[in-house]
């Protein structure tokens, strides 16, 4: 059969938002683990559970500059210790401390036998031979205990984490300069249409520049992943097909543009010649047009996510169904916003049978959430203006000012 629009057809029914993403999300796999150099690991998924080989830190230390002394001398001030020696960072204490003496100490020099308390320089005369302490000083002050930080055997870290900087400082601390940590996919962007020209480009008549690329690439960066932004493909299926040949080479593809049913709309039937389409469209409004699948040649298969063109489209879109599943693929184990509820400021219409994402501004102190404006699928300054997606269940053509709705906090990272 000749290829053509229609010769992939509709779907016989609208899947739910929960149906469609369940469907993707059963489909998509963590990528395989490699090593790293700790640096560039910033932002990426540990693959393995970290044992700490030793204590952290490895001896008794002090949290400060001053003396190390006995808590039981320094309970009541003013007292007068004799000052033995001086212990400097990297150094040892080259005796233990007897009743009535000190030991200048500074921040994270070994503590010395028979010191259990550090006073604080500040609360001294700063002498070198003999010290007086002007403030009583609690027993164990600024005394920082052999694997207080982490304990020898202990995991300290387990496989799921997300890298953030204080996690990149524990594996530094255990001495990893390469940690095994699930690969950073790889994204191609796509844009089709005849209409859309390059950001740089003047627009003729009949052409708008094209944002998609743009919007869908930052979201994707967002989400840990590395955008591949590739050229924008026009309307027909050759184009179609030596881009998506191109985009082999990524961990996914996501397309914006040509997944609806019209007679330039050539993503459904060129996917489905070269994989497979699983989803074809979704009770939800914006975004009622949405494709999910996957390519396959040369023993590859690499999941596709056909967006639809408006821009607000594309990008809600992404946000619901591609970010999660980007997230699996990286190996994090929290996929989804967190969610609040709000108090609806202004009345909002909506299609009866569809989930309809409004995009508001939530106010967590007053509990309150309000529109941005216009929420047309093409007024993309509605998504900028966003600090949430205001989530209205299927069932209902209207909420009223004053009800209680559910607000996805999209500002905000994953946290189940």
């Amino acid at each position: 059969m000749a290829l053509s629009p229609t010769s992939a057809k509709s779907a016989t029914r609208l899947l739910s938002v929960d149906e469609a993403l369940e469907g993707i999300l059963s489909r998509i796999r963590p990528l395989a683990p490699r090593e790293v150099p700790l640096m560039d690991c910033v932002g990426r998924t540990l693959a393995v559970d970290v044992v700490a080989d030793r204590d952290v830190p490895p001896f008794r230390n002090s949290a400060m500059d001053g003396y190390a002394v006995r808590g039981a001398d320094v309970a009541t001030a003013p007292a007068r210790l004799k000052v033995i020696g001086a212990v400097p960072a990297g150094g040892m204490p080259d005796r233990a401390i007897a009743p009535g003496e000190a030991i200048r100490i500074m921040t994270g020099a070994p503590v010395p036998e028979g010191a259990d308390t550090v006073v604080r320089v500040e609360d001294t005369d700063n002498a070198d031979d003999v010290v007086t302490i002007t403030a009583a000083t609690r027993t164990g002050v600024a005394v920082r205990q052999a694997g207080e930080d982490l304990r020898h055997g202990t995991t300290v870290l387990t496989k799921g984490s997300l890298l953030r900087p204080a996690e990149i400082g524990v594996l530094a601390s255990m001495g990893l300069s390469k940690p095994l940590v699930i690969a950073r996919p790889r994204v191609a962007v796509l844009s089709t249409g005849d209409e859309v020209v390059d950001v740089a480009e003047t627009p003729g008549p009949g052409q708008i520049r094209d944002s998609n690329r743009y919007s869908v690439g930052a979201a994707i960066w967002a989400a840990g992943c590395g955008p591949w932004l590739r050229p924008i493909v026009r309307d027909t299926p050759d184009a179609l097909r030596a881009a998506l040949r191109d985009a082999l080479d990524a961990d996914a593809v996501v397309t914006s543009g040509g997944v609806s049913v019209g007679d330039h709309d050539w993503v459904k039937p060129v996917v489905s010649e070269m994989g497979r389409i699983d989803v074809w469209a979704v009770a939800i409004r914006p975004g009622r047009p949405l494709a999910f699948g996957e390519l396959r040649a040369d023993g590859r298969s690499v999941p596709i996510f056909g967006l639809p063109g408006n821009p607000v489209s594309a990008l809600l879109t992404f946000e619901l169904f591609v970010r999660p599943a980007l997230l699996r693929m990286s190996g994090r184990d929290k996929l989804f916003r967190p969610v609040a509820k709000a108090t609806l400021l202004d009345p909002i219409d909506k299609p009866h049978e569809l989930r309809f994402f409004a995009r508001g501004i939530h106010d967590a102190a007053a509990g309150t959430v309000r529109l941005t404006g216009p929420q047309g699928s093409g007024i993309l300054k509605s998504m900028a203006l966003a600090t949430c997606l205001i989530d209205l269940s299927p069932g209902r053509s209207s909420f009223a000012a004053g009800e209680t709705v559910t607000v996805i906090l999209t500002d905000l990272p994953e946290d189940h």
